[in-house]
C-alpha cells in the first residue's frame, strides 16, 4: 500500500479548518508541522490526518450517543434537554454517521425495540436542526453535505421479528441494519458465546431472505462461527460484520471472527468494522492503538483493505469513562470468556477524537489516501448502497 506524501501548507489547513466549523480551531504548531485543531484538546494531528478526516465520510459502524444511559434516558424524554454542549462533541469528532445500536432481548423484545426507534424517532424530530436519520444512498451523500450528524438506526439482535412481515414493519419504522443474533441464542440462530452453535434455522432464513428483499443489512458481529458462515451462504446481499476483530490475533476469544469468515466478506465484497474493544484487540497486556492497527493489517493482507471499516463498539467517550455502577452492572451481563480486564478502552481512541488518532495510525502503516478514505466510511458506505438498494 502506497503512501501519497502530498501535505497541505500551512495556509490551506487553516482555510479548511476554518470552513470545518466553530469547534475547530486549527491553531499551527510551528516547525513540527502539527496542528492542534479543538478547543480544550491538546491533542495534535498532521495536515494530511485533518485533511483526510475532513473531505471522508466518516461511519462508525457501532458508537453510541452516550454509554450513560439515564442521561440518555433524559435525552429522549426531553429533546430540549440536549444542548449546544452535549452536541459540540460530535460535531469535533468528525465522525459524520453513527450507528448507536444496542441488543435488546427475552420476551418484551418486540415492545422494547418499538420504544427504542419512537426515542429516536423523536429525538432525531426535535434536534432536526443537527441530526438527521440516514435511510438510504442518497442520505449517505446528503449527509456530509449537510452539516449534521447521520444516525443509522439498527438493533444488535433480531427477537423483534416475530415473523417476516416484521421485518416489513420495522423498516417502515427506519430500521436498516438488524444483527441476527447477540451473545446469545435465538429464533433465528445462535450467539457468540452460546454453548453450540447449530447455524441458522429455517425460521432464520426466511427473515434473511425478507431482509434481503426490503433492503435491511444483515449485521453477523456478535454470531457464532456457525450462524456467521451460515449468513454468509444464505443472504444473497452482502453480510456485515459491523463491529469485531480478528480471532488470529487473539485466540480463542469467542466473540472475534476467524479467517474463515473474514475470506468470506471478501468473498461478497462487504465490510468488516474493527473494534477498540480491549480484550477483542489483544489477550494480554500492553495493549495499544498498535494491536487495534494490527487487526487492520491482517484484514487488509487476507482480503484487502477495500473490505475495512470502523466498528469502534463505545460512544465518544468509552467504557471505562462510564458511572462505576454501571460498568460494573455491564460487565456482570456478559460470560467471563468476554475476558474483561481492568480497562476496557485502549489509550488513543477512547476521546471524541479517535477518528484522527486511528487515521494518523494508518498513515504510520502505509496505507494509501484513497484506502484510508475507504476505511474511515466509504467502504460501508458502498457496501449499505448495494444492500439497501431494493
Amino acid at each position: 500500500m502506497k503512501q501519497n506524501s502530498n501535505l497541505m501548507t500551512r495556509r490551506e489547513v487553516l482555510k479548511r479548518a476554518a470552513v470545518a466549523g466553530a469547534g475547530l480551531l486549527a491553531a499551527p504548531m510551528f516547525n513540527r508541522g502539527r496542528y492542534s485543531v479543538f478547543a480544550g484538546s491538546l491533542n495534535e494531528y498532521s495536515a494530511r490526518v485533518i485533511d483526510l478526516v475532513k473531505r471522508s465520510t466518516v461511519i462508525d459502524m457501532l458508537s453510541l450517543l452516550t454509554l450513560d444511559f439515564p442521561k440518555q434516558a433524559k435525552w429522549f424524554a426531553d429533546p430540549e434537554s440536549f444542548t449546544a454542549a452535549d452536541l459540540q462533541p460530535f460535531k469535533d469528532s468528525g465522525i459524520n454517521i453513527f450507528h448507536p445500536a444496542i441488543g435488546l432481548g427475552g420476551p418484551d423484545a418486540y415492545l422494547e425495540a418499538l420504544k427504542f426507534f419512537a426515542s429516536w424517532n423523536g429525538f432525531i424530530a426535535n434536534q432536526g436542526e443537527h441530526f438527521m436519520r440516514v435511510d438510504s444512498a442518497a442520505d449517505l451523500d446528503r449527509v456530509k453535505k449537510s452539516g449534521k450528524i447521520g444516525v443509522l438506526l439498527g438493533l444488535q439482535n433480531s427477537n423483534q421479528f416475530r415473523n417476516p412481515d416484521d421485518v416489513d414493519f420495522f423498516r417502515s419504522l427506519g430500521q436498516r441494519v438488524s444483527q441476527l443474533t447477540y451473545n446469545t441464542r435465538n429464533l433465528i440462530g445462535n450467539g457468540s458465546t452460546e454453548r453450540r452453535d447449530e447455524g441458522i434455522s429455517d425460521f432464520g432464513i426466511a427473515i434473511i431472505e425478507r431482509m434481503n428483499k426490503v433492503g435491511m443489512a444483515v449485521d453477523v458481529s456478535h454470531c457464532g462461527d456457525r450462524t456467521t458462515l451460515d449468513a454468509f451462504e444464505i443472504s444473497k446481499k452482502p453480510v456485515l460484520i459491523t463491529h469485531s476483530n480478528c480471532r488470529a490475533l487473539v485466540p480463542g476469544h469467542p466473540r472475534l471472527k476467524t479467517d474463515e469468515a473474514i475470506k468470506k466478506v471478501g468473498e461478497t465484497g462487504s465490510v468488516i468494522g474493527i473494534t477498540g474493544v480491549r480484550m477483542f484487540v489483544k489477550g494480554d497486556e500492553p495493549t495499544t492503538i498498535e494491536h487495534v492497527l494490527d487487526h487492520f493489517d491482517h484484514v487488509a493482507e487476507l482480503i484487502g483493505p477495500q473490505h475495512l471499516g470502523v466498528g469502534s463498539d463505545i460512544d465518544l467517550y468509552g467504557y471505562d469513562a462510564m458511572p462505576p455502577e454501571l460498568n460494573k452492572r455491564l460487565r456482570a451481563s456478559y460470560k467471563g470468556s468476554y475476558g474483561f480486564r481492568e480497562r476496557i478502552d485502549i489509550e488513543g481512541l477512547n476521546h471524541p477524537q479517535r477518528m484522527f488518532d486511528l487515521t494518523e495510525g494508518l498513515i504510520r502503516r502505509k496505507y494509501s489516501d484513497k484506502d484510508i478514505e475507504g476505511i474511515l466510511g466509504g467502504n460501508f458506505k458502498r457496501a449499505l448502497a448495494q444492500t439497501w438498494a431494493v
